[in-house]
């Protein structure tokens, strides 16, 4: 059609000389960023949902009358489903459309938000929450991605990835203090509420957001693909939430054994051969000229692996912290969500302030040394929180870690969209944004079971030791302590604890003996937990070494976004 109706068809979009949708001329600097304005609320909202949950934990837990175990499980799942339907939400875009894609997945995420600000039981809440909204963020991401790839080049694109990790910052920065307020002082049910009038209105934008008219044939979706992609994932990640309940090799309390030792291992092993299944059928579809779900040669890219993998330990390292950080703040030392919310609000503060203003130190030095920068800072600022993890909070000294903490992510969410993104070709936006946020869910899902089922063994572990070690505890009260472990331990505030002690029928200086040794416990547990964060931030210096040592340098064919 001619240029001047199907501009019309896109809701008068204007473009630049090179025809590209969303590309302005020069003077147009605020219409050519409209689009990323609804695209960045998008990955602002679905980060602002996983910061809500976790600095909830505890009113979640007492509306739904649960354990600290099972709100585990539902943000497990919610980063679980994103990751096993990301490279579907990423395919699904080549084949319908990345822009229809988006506004769809919306709406999905959309009707998630309003059946979670409304659940009566657990079971809904994971029903909105973790899997419809999950779902529906597994359709808007990729798309979004992708999006933000096609309609800006060179400088511009670096530009936008900084925002787009600004945004993210942003939502961890708003979600603790928002969350926090609404869930001390309201309900947290109002911030679900809110999701769906935001998306309304972003779906009232719709018309900014552009796309180039579809080249070559329509890809088809790998059925067989996704289903062996999703149950892997699925398993593999299963495994590492239940093996806080069912032990790594020795059984804890196992709802079976496997030859007398724990299922665990087992159940991750069926998933990483599922995951083998899945590779070899993908490429026995590419041999036969079939498409598959996903193009496994791109992985052999050291670029594209490299920064799959840096995204991967991000988000394992972030979500670990932000599930065992609350616990310490509003299990142990008592606070509400509100005071949670602003202890945490140093490391969203300067998360989002560096993420802003990085990007052009990744130009000047390269996003290889930025991102090892990164890792240092993390280091250091883990080994300072772990310093701070004591009976009696310092709060100066647990704000400056937080802080330095923010940094080391910023720095971290400045370089890696952009390098993932740049490492391939414009056909392979979508697929490529799947596995982006197919890295980072399921890091976000790992980091979620793997430290919290740190956490709880290393609190089982400690409270075991401590109270056989204590001389006040008779040999029938160490008894009766075996016995209650045997069936489960969860992490509860110590009153709990001594109030079940009371109901025992043990002496009152026993009682106290086994509120002493289970607070003890939670300090060792969280520190355990915590450090576990520290060996994978230093062990993921060893995916760095193929990250580029300077930013990618676009080709002549997107070199240069609209004149300045």
């Amino acid at each position: 059609m001619p240029w001047k109706r199907r501009q019309a068809a896109v809701g008068r979009c204007p473009a630049d000389s090179a025809g590209i949708p969303g590309r302005l001329g020069e003077g147009d600097t605020v219409t050519h960023w409209r689009a990323l304005i609804v695209l960045g609320t998008a990955q602002f909202l679905m980060v602002l949902d996983t910061s809500v949950m976790n600095v909830s934990i505890s009113q979640l837990v007492e509306d739904f009358d649960t354990e600290v175990t099972a709100i585990q499980a539902v943000i497990t799942l919610y980063a679980l489903v994103m990751a096993a339907f990301m490279i579907i939400g990423g395919r699904l875009g080549d084949i319908f459309g990345r822009r229809r894609l988006f506004l769809l997945g919306l709406v999905v995420y959309g009707t998630g938000s309003a059946l979670t600000a409304v659940a009566p039981t657990l079971w809904v809440l994971a029903l909105g929450w973790s899997v419809i909204e999950g779902l529906g963020a597994a359709m808007v991401l990729p798309a979004m991605a992708a999006l933000v790839a096609e309609s800006y080049r060179g400088r511009d694109r670096a530009v936008a990835y900084g925002v787009i990790g600004g945004l993210a910052g942003a939502g961890i920065a708003v979600g603790p203090l928002l969350g926090g307020w609404v869930t001390t002082y309201l309900t947290w049910r109002l911030v679900f509420a809110g999701e769906v009038v935001v998306v309304a209105v972003m779906l009232c934008f719709h018309r900014v957001i552009t796309e180039a008219p579809r080249t070559g044939p329509r890809p088809r979706l790998d059925g067989v693909g996704a289903a062996l992609s999703a149950g892997g994932l699925a398993l593999g990640v299963f495994g590492v939430l239940q093996s806080g309940s069912w032990g790594w090799v020795q059984p804890r309390n196992p709802p079976f054994t496997v030859l007398g030792f724990a299922p665990t291992l087992f159940v991750i092993g069926a998933g990483v051969a599922v995951l083998a299944v899945f590779a070899h059928w993908e490429r026995r579809r590419e041999a036969h000229g079939s498409d598959p779900l996903v193009h496994l040669p791109l992985l052999h890219k050291p670029v594209l692996r490299a920064g799959l993998m840096s995204l991967l330990s991000q988000n394992l390292i972030l979500l670990g912290l932000f599930f065992a950080i609350p616990l310490y703040l509003q299990v142990v030392q008592g606070f509400d969500a509100f005071e949670t919310g602003l202890r945490l609000l140093p490391v969203s503060v300067t998360m989002l302030a560096t993420s802003l203003l990085a990007a052009r130190l990744g130009r000047l030095a390269g996003p290889r040394r930025v991102v090892r920068l990164a890792l240092v800072t993390l280091a250091a600022a883990i080994v300072w929180l772990l310093a701070t993890i004591d009976p009696v909070i310092d709060d100066a000294q647990f704000a400056g870690a937080m802080a330095l903490l923010g940094v080391g992510m910023g720095l971290l969410a400045s370089q890696l969209g952009n390098v993932v993104q740049s490492s391939v070709g414009e056909k392979e936006r979508s697929e490529v944004g799947g596995l982006q946020f197919t890295a980072q869910q399921l890091g976000s899902a790992l980091g979620t079971a793997l430290i919290g089922s740190l956490l709880i063994g290393a609190l089982a572990h400690a409270f075991t030791t401590q109270v056989e070690a204590d001389p006040r505890l008779s040999e029938e009260a160490r008894q009766q302590t075996g016995v209650a472990l045997e069936a489960g331990i969860t992490f509860v505030p110590t009153e709990q604890v001594r109030s079940a002690a009371e109901r025992a029928g043990l002496p009152p200086t026993e009682v106290e003996a086994v509120a002493d040794s289970y607070a003890s416990a939670q300090l060792d547990g969280l520190k355990a937990a915590i450090l576990a964060t520290g060996g994978i931030t230093l062990a993921s210096f060893l995916v760095t070494r193929h990250l580029p040592t300077r930013t990618r340098q676009p080709e002549p064919a997107e070199a240069t976004g609209p004149p300045r």
